[in-house]
């Protein structure tokens, strides 16, 4: 059994070798956004409760922020929570906050992210989230507000729709009150009041979603406009380094004409 275990890893560590080989001198990405699907199915798959799936999706993204540090991805942007996912089961999402309630505490004290001057944000309806979370996301956000060589987002009680209402909103209210003028507004005006306005490459390059599903789901509806979308037949809780590189092997294939 372990001679069949190490033979499997092997052979794993082989393949990972030749995906990077094959897209090291390829196009780099600076911005790579995930829909992070899946959790559920894989608890249920494996006859567990379904907060078991998502705080083993947790600990993935951990792994994650490792393989785009190797990769030398400067923007990451992960789909955790929509607006939508507050209507499921109350259990299910009490436990999900308590997990990213020790996500966030351990963020704090991360040496990664100090070591690497990641800027930690979490975009969305955060006053919907519960109060202590809230507390956290600050303190992290507040620890990393200065730091700008990677950034690190969180989509958490996000909806693409709310965000262009937000912004819409905000900028509505400039206007009534004399700020701004009807004919100032333009793309790069309106992008000022997204919420991922706080970086240089709002963007991404590829959009990645997990579990096989084929759809953004309302995820980052005006930046997507020209991203590669890669969609991948395997659940979060399983994504690995090598779903990783065959996503921006795929990525690096493709021709980017944006209109031309």
């Amino acid at each position: 059994m372990l001679k069949k275990f190490l033979s499997i890893i092997g052979a794993y560590k082989i393949y990972e070798k030749w995906l990077w080989l094959q897209i090291k001198n390829g196009p780099k990405l600076e911005h790579i956004a995930i829909i992070m699907d899946g959790n559920r199915r894989w608890a249920t798959g494996k006859e567990q409760n379904p907060w078991l799936g998502h705080q083993k999706g947790a600990d993935t993204v951990e792994n994650l922020l490792d393989w785009c540090d190797q990769l030398g991805v400067k923007f990451v942007t992960l789909y955790t929570f929509s607006t939508e996912n507050f209507s499921r089961n109350p259990m299910e999402v009490d436990k999900i906050m308590k997990i990213a309630e020790r996500k966030f505490c351990k963020l704090l004290t991360d040496e990664r992210i100090h070591r690497n001057k990641v800027h930690v944000k979490v975009i969305g309806r955060v006053n919907l989230l519960p109060e202590n979370l809230q507390n956290l996301i600050y303190e992290v956000e507040k620890a990393t507000a200065n730091y700008n060589k990677q950034f690190l987002n969180f989509a958490f009680a996000y909806g693409g729709r709310a965000e262009i209402l937000d912004a819409t909103k905000t900028i509505a209210q400039k206007v009534k009150l004399g700020k701004l003028k009807i004919e100032e507004i333009n793309e790069k005006i309106f992008e000022q009041y997204l919420y991922t306005s706080h970086m240089p490459k709002q963007e991404p390059d590829l959009i990645i979603r997990t579990s096989g599903e084929e759809r953004l789901s309302g995820f980052l509806l005006w930046q997507s406009a020209y991203s590669e979308l890669v969609f991948l037949d395997v659940y979060w809780p399983d994504f690995r380094f090598i779903d990783l590189l065959r996503a921006i092997r795929t990525f690096q294939i493709r021709k980017r004409r944006f209109g031309t």
